[in-house]
């Protein structure tokens, strides 16, 4: 028996005469889960893409357990067992776990008759076997994401499949959830199912992956072993350089005087008589599980969240009814999802830079085009924004030029304080390091920052104090003195109350 279930040879593929994969060799083990990592624009989705058919390679060859295939499209790829999980799940809200996992695959008693009853009994098996705690009469829009993530897993499985590929699967993830789909991955490994997990999250693709490969501008750099490397060491494939300094704490100066107080805020049944108080020049980080209401707080110091508590800054008690009046009292928040609460993804980087001007503006401002475009080029060029033009539609964006879009467009304004919920999400490290600069950078100016990550070690290499939430209650403000790792972290989150 061939020890590969999937060899992809000398695989290139261009778009528009640009090359995008360059001789690409992936070959995946049966029961082995691969992390393919890289920066944005690597050419990991594009590798993928082919594999399960979306795209067909310029020259190259792809083989399943050892027979020569070409895939036409994503069914002909379903046919021989690969199925791709992406970030964005393909379930529909309003069926129940049962009618999706079977949905085009009915169970059919006769021919106009489906056989509902033997459908939810082979889900309850199913869901039962993978340790899913959900019941297949349960209505998909009711269910955590995590837990949607572990039913579109269920359903691949349902097809027999013997590779998966998942694409960024714990971007909304709580930990119990990510827990929960490491559990579920480990599982599949073990009955011989293949993975191929993309992740920017460099910690964890440590604890679930068996090797490690590393795509750069459309070439394989490496594959190594996980017990044989290190994160420098993908690090170093991944930019050639090594990025330690940009990830350790480098103690900062920053003033006494107080520019936001929160006072015994409240908001809904989350927040309960949370208080804070933020320093000019501070960089102030939230830590707590998803859930705790850290998301909450950033938008009710906006104006996007009900609640009641007061906000005191410069010392003056005021009142933020609304994104209007926060963006008029020099605060900026940059949302957790970039793609949804950020940016319009069918507008231009030009007409996303104008967006929260126009806030500031009254009904009558006059918008020069020339100016516009002008401002859009500077500002494109000052924060590094990979990018065809000012006039190229976002959603072409990589993620991580998406994010830093998101970042420049608010800086661009001056705020005095800028909230940011999740900065990193989803970004390859080439463009973490540039946002952990561009954060360190601003605070440096005497700006204030409050920032909300799940990535602890950056939440540490960033912060000069950090606050721990537990169920919307602070439960204690660390200060950093470079000493604070990111165990030590984790347990204030979950063990001190």
């Amino acid at each position: 028996m061939n020890d590969y279930v999937i060899e992809m040879e000398n695989v290139c593929k261009g778009f528009n005469g640009v090359e995008v994969l360059k001789n690409v060799d992936f070959n995946l083990k049966r029961g082995e889960a691969r992390a393919l990592v890289g920066g944005n624009g690597a050419g990991k989705s594009t590798l993928m893409k082919i594999l399960t058919g979306v795209y067909k390679s310029d020259s190259g060859s792809i083989k399943v357990d050892g027979e020569a295939v070409t895939f036409a499209n994503p069914k002909a790829a379903k046919t021989r067992g690969i199925a791709m999980i992406f970030q964005e799940l393909s379930l529909i809200p309003t069926l129940t776990v049962s009618d999706n996992i079977f949905l085009t695959s009915e169970k059919v008693r006769s021919k106009i008759s489906i056989d509902y009853k033997k459908q939810k009994q082979e889900t309850r098996e199913l869901l039962a076997e993978l340790e899913i705690p959900v019941s297949p009469d349960d209505q998909m829009s009711d269910l955590s994401v995590g837990n949607s993530q572990l039913v579109e897993i269920a359903k691949a499985l349902s097809k027999h499949s013997k590779i998966l590929v998942m694409d960024e699967p714990t971007t909304s993830l709580s930990d119990k959830e990510t827990e929960n789909l490491f559990k579920l991955i480990r599982k599949c490994k073990k009955e011989g199912v293949s993975i191929v997990y993309i992740s920017h999250r460099m910690g964890e693709i440590f604890q679930i992956a068996d090797s490690i490969s590393v795509l750069k501008d459309g070439e394989m750099i490496s594959t190594h072993d996980t017990e044989d490397t290190n994160l420098n060491q993908v690090i170093l494939d991944m930019i050639g350089k090594e990025a330690n300094e940009e990830f350790i704490y480098h103690k900062r100066d920053f003033s006494n005087e107080v520019v936001l107080n929160l006072e015994n805020v409240n908001i809904g049944n989350t927040v309960k008589n949370f208080s804070m108080h933020l320093h000019r020049g501070e960089i102030l980080g939230i830590a707590g599980l998803m859930g705790s209401g850290r998301t909450e707080i950033l938008e009710y110091i906006f104006g996007l969240e009900n609640g009641t508590g007061d906000i005191e800054i410069e010392g003056n008690i005021v009142k933020i009814n609304n994104v209007r009046d926060s963006v008029n009292s020099g605060i900026a928040l940059v949302p957790d999802d970039r793609r949804r609460k950020g940016l319009v993804l069918m507008h231009s980087l030009s007409e996303n830079f104008l967006l929260p001007k126009l806030s500031r503006k009254k009904k009558t401002f006059h918008i020069s085009k020339q100016k516009t475009a002008e401002q859009a080029v500077n500002t494109i060029g000052k924060y590094n924004i990979k990018t065809s033009g000012y006039t190229q539609q976002t959603s072409l964006l990589s993620g991580g030029n998406q994010q830093k879009l998101v970042i420049s467009k608010w800086l661009e304004l001056s705020p005095k304080l800028l909230l940011l919920d999740e900065p990193t999400a989803g970004v390859d490290i080439g463009a973490k390091v540039e946002i952990i600069e561009l954060i360190r950078s601003y605070a440096n100016q005497g700006n204030s920052v409050i920032i909300v990550s799940s990535e602890l070690q950056e939440l540490i290499a960033i912060s000069d104090s950090i606050i721990t939430l537990q169920d919307g209650v602070a439960v204690e403000k660390i200060k950093n003195d470079g000493t604070l790792n990111e165990e030590e972290l984790q347990y204030e989150i979950q063990h001190q109350r």
